[in-house]
């Protein structure tokens, strides 16, 4: 297996999340304090969706919603695409570009154990962003 990154190697470990009823603008909150693009929403401790920088822009920003009073759950990309964390980065980039999407979350079995995405997988293997920017390009 000498050559083979995997997605445990690379990913972020520290995930931010935030429940299915709690309001965009506490995720937003979030995403700012911590200077990240994403939270995991999660429902107990299952996660159910995920939030994107492009999930507030087109769904509450756009239309000119209250981020105060739209809840997480309604505005999230559900349901959340997973990988597992033995998996090769090479299958995520393929699993990514497949489901046209920059985030996957890592789980082992039903624990969330980090969060992998396209610049986790450029940093980590430069030499990977031409296979990668291929892949994505069908997005």
């Amino acid at each position: 297996m000498s050559g083979i990154i995997l997605v445990r190697d690379i990913m972020a470990k520290n995930v931010k999340t935030v429940r299915t009823d709690d309001s965009v603008h506490d995720a937003v909150v979030k995403m700012n304090k911590f200077d990240v693009g994403s939270v995991i929403v999660m429902n107990g401790n299952r996660p159910v969706g995920i939030i994107t920088s492009k999930n507030i822009l087109s769904r509450v920003v756009e239309p000119r919603l209250d981020a105060g009073i739209v809840r997480a759950r309604e505005i999230m990309s559900s349901p959340v695409i997973t990988i597992e964390p033995d998996s090769s980065v090479e299958d995520a980039a393929k699993l990514m570009a497949k489901k046209r999407i920059k985030k996957l979350a890592v789980m082992d079995k039903e624990k969330l154990l980090g969060v992998l995405s396209t610049s986790d997988i450029v940093r980590a293997n430069p030499k990977q962003l031409g296979i990668l920017q291929e892949l994505l390009k069908i997005s």
